[in-house]
């Protein structure tokens, strides 16, 4: 799922024969697919029979399986290379995107103005990791991925890196395939070189160097036993503390969930410990997917004596989201008694979220995110669909003061340290793209150029318009609709609706290139925010979220209610797209009204929540879809699961299901299970495709070519069944 653990394009209508030859080349080519057998495994819950017709779909490895779902992929993809248009789309991307030098991503700055970031150069199928000193300095290559594929023919990824505070050493995760399996390995960034063993299970990484760089935490999965269920893999996971260059017998076990003692947490959350540059450790446990989390303190000079004395900062109760030490201040935002959430400050050793001083109260700006530097605490606020950067200094009386940015749009902070002036943002609109800007101390805002600009960077024909759409029960849910100026509102155009919805998680404005190349094949892109996001603060996401989220996919019908309703398109030319969590939201809105779309892409899709307990990662994501050992949670997750209220005899629209096989966030079986359903159901002679990839997975780590080549196959998909002249599948 999208969620992280502590993520987020002159038209002539074809005639409805030639929509339905269309349609029907794909169908008929398909009845030579092997067709899945129905093999039903009802299941009781609290009075309710729910039938499972395709359970056996489950055991993936199983030849029939495996048979069947090789058979569809290949026809898929087949018929997706096979639409005229397709490999117009696939250049226009890559032309696009190689228009500008290298892509950077994740960048950390490091006192003595070391930069460390990753990197994907023109000729780059995957991001290495790079060192330099100063902006204007020399570049060194620290790790390339691809040296992997090499050796072993599977894609590899970066999945995380922390480099310890003098730049010495430098602790990744790398995994193969999309699984996100990450293994850890901790390089001398002074000769390139790996010190110590590669330890597995490091997924998350969450590493914590200490001040003098001589140890780290990091968080670890624990080791299964031959024959535990799949659900214990996020279960009692561990933080280690060891020297680079350590091996196993090097590795001090200082947390563990679900152990009694000082840092109690319960099994199923994840333990994280990061230090002060003053010495001071915080302990936190969250839960993999709730915003909020608890917290612990001590020392390191207690940890290596080994009497920690944990005292707990605050427990979950407390609705903070957010946490930033500078001294032996506290700064935390909550949403208690705050929907928008306020800034609570106190001493670290008598803090209290009951009686601490607010700072900033709640207003009707959203706090997002807070970054203690050296030289005042900045805060992120959401100012209707703009992202604010205020400033406070460290001070009990400073009111917070405002730093002007040099593009309208969202932003996050890429690097800010305790120790260190200013910070580091990246910057980005639906019309600009994303830029590294460093923040001084002062308040000036000057762009690194450690991303090179593009000469599609800043379109001066695309323009985003917003809106506020009233949803099925008065709420007002906001979307922005990104399009060609002089865009004509006569009901032709074809229209790609994009939402998510969960997790509290915001649809901020961003740019892409994929948009792009959409627009320029004359199509208007859509984004909406419906509740379960928070938009517009705690309640938003509450409103979204277990027994309340059928309010998620009828904000997201009323939004393409309105699309139509404002001729922006017609639902022969409408689409909906979303991913992971997202595909609860689309799939959903598909079986409630299958007569309003065109076509239905859902993506690593979430798509059969009653089973998903079952799954390792099922029992970390009970807190927002709730669980099925209790009644309240099974009706909410009956409801929310599409792949159970697909109706038999009903005219579906056309349905494209992509999925990476080694996704561990998402089982792909929700998926094969999920297009076996609509096989069987749906009257409508339009084709439901299943695109798998057998060297991804949740698309954390895909490759360049990769992400193409998807894109590329939805988009022309889309506008074949958007009936768009020259879209039509070749014989």
């Amino acid at each position: 799922m999208k969620h992280t653990l502590l993520s987020r394009l002159a038209v002539l209508l074809l005639t409805p024969a030639l929509l339905a030859g269309g349609a029907a080349v794909a169908q008929t080519a398909s009845t030579a697919l092997p067709v899945a057998p129905v093999r039903n495994a009802p299941e009781t819950f609290f009075g309710t029979t729910v039938d499972d017709p395709y359970r056996d779909f489950e055991n993936t490895k199983a030849p029939a399986v495996a048979a069947w779902m090789k058979a569809h992929s290949d026809h898929a993809r087949a018929t997706l290379k096979s639409i005229g248009g397709r490999d117009a789309f696939r250049e226009k991307l890559e032309r696009y995107d190689s228009a500008a030098p290298s892509r950077v991503g994740s960048v950390t700055r490091l006192a003595g103005d070391i930069y460390f970031y990753e990197r994907r150069g023109l000729k780059d199928d995957q991001f290495k990791l790079y060192l330099r000193r100063g902006l204007q300095g020399a570049e060194t290559l620290l790790f390339d991925p691809d040296t992997l594929k090499k050796s072993t023919g599977k894609p590899h990824a970066i999945n995380y890196y922390t480099p310890s505070p003098d730049g010495r050493w430098v602790a990744l995760g790398v995994s193969a395939a999309g699984s996100e399996d990450a293994v850890l390995r901790v390089l001398d960034t002074k000769t390139g070189r790996q010190v110590g063993p590669l330890l597995p299970r490091v997924q998350f990484g969450a590493i914590g160097w200490t001040p003098d760089s001589s140890q780290f935490f990091f968080n670890r999965m624990q080791a299964l036993k031959k024959g535990a269920p799949p659900t214990d893999k996020y279960q009692r996971s561990t933080v280690g503390l060891m020297k680079p260059g350590a091996g196993e017998k090097g590795i001090r076990t200082v947390l563990r969930a679900g152990d009694p003692g000082a840092v109690a947490m319960p099994a199923t959350e994840f333990p994280i410990v990061t230090v002060q540059p003053d010495g001071r450790v915080i302990a936190r446990a969250v839960d993999g997917v709730s915003p909020e989390f608890a917290a612990w303190h001590t020392t390191l000079a207690a940890l290596r004596a080994g009497k920690p004395a944990w005292t707990r900062l605050f427990d979950k109760q407390a609705g903070i989201t957010d946490l930033a030490v500078q001294g032996d201040r506290v700064y935390a935002l909550s949403f208690k008694g705050a929907s928008r959430y306020k800034l609570l400050a106190g001493r670290i050793g008598s803090f209290d979220p009951a009686t601490a001083q607010v700072l900033v109260p709640e207003s009707s700006r959203v706090l997002t995110s807070i970054a203690a530097t050296q030289d005042g605490l900045y805060l992120q606020a959401r100012d209707g669909n703009v992202q604010r950067l205020l400033k406070l200094a460290y001070s009990d009386d400073a009111t917070p003061r405002e730093v002007q940015l040099p593009v309208l749009g969202a932003y996050s902070f890429a690097s800010a340290q305790p120790d260190l002036p200013g910070l580091l943002i990246d910057l980005q609109s639906w019309t600009r793209a994303r830029q590294l800007y460093a923040v001084g101390a002062d308040g000036s805002v000057a762009n690194t150029d450690l991303q090179p600009a593009g000469p599609y960077d800043a379109p001066a024909d695309i323009v985003a318009t917003e809106v506020m759409v009233k949803s099925h029960d008065g709420a007002m849910v906001p979307m922005s609709i990104i399009h060609k100026q002089g865009t004509k509102l006569d009901g032709s155009n074809p229209t790609l609706l994009y939402g998510y919805a969960s997790y509290g998680i915001t649809e901020e404005p961003f740019f892409s290139i994929g948009r792009l190349a959409w627009m320029d094949a004359g199509g208007v892109f859509a984004i909406a925010n419906p509740r379960g996001s928070s938009v517009f603060g705690r309640e938003w996401h509450e409103a979204g979220k277990q027994a309340t989220k059928p309010n998620t996919w009828r904000d997201f019908i009323a939004c393409a209610e309105w699309l139509i309703a404002q001729k922006w398109t017609t639902p022969a030319r409408l689409g909906i797209w979303g991913g992971s969590a997202g595909g609860i939201l689309v799939g959903r809105a598909m079986t409630e009204r299958p007569e309003l779309f065109a076509a239905v892409v859902p993506e690593v899709g979430s798509l059969d929540l009653v089973r998903m307990e079952t799954t390792p990662n099922g029992v970390p994501n009970i807190p927002e879809f709730g669980s099925r050992k209790t009644e309240a949670g099974f009706r909410a997750l009956l409801a929310m699961s599409t792949y159970h209220q697909i109706k038999d005899g009903t005219a579906y629209p056309a349905v494209l299901l992509t999925h990476g096989v080694n996704d561990p966030r998402v089982e792909v079986w929700n998926s094969t299970k999920t297009a076996a359903r609509l096989k069987a159901a749906s009257t409508s002679g339009k084709p439901v495709l299943l695109r798998l990839d057998y060297d991804s997975g949740h698309g954390i780590g895909s490759t360049k070519t990769q992400v193409f080549d998807e894109r590329a196959d939805l988009f022309a998909f889309l506008m074949w069944q958007f009936g768009v002249p020259g879209y039509v599948p070749r014989p």
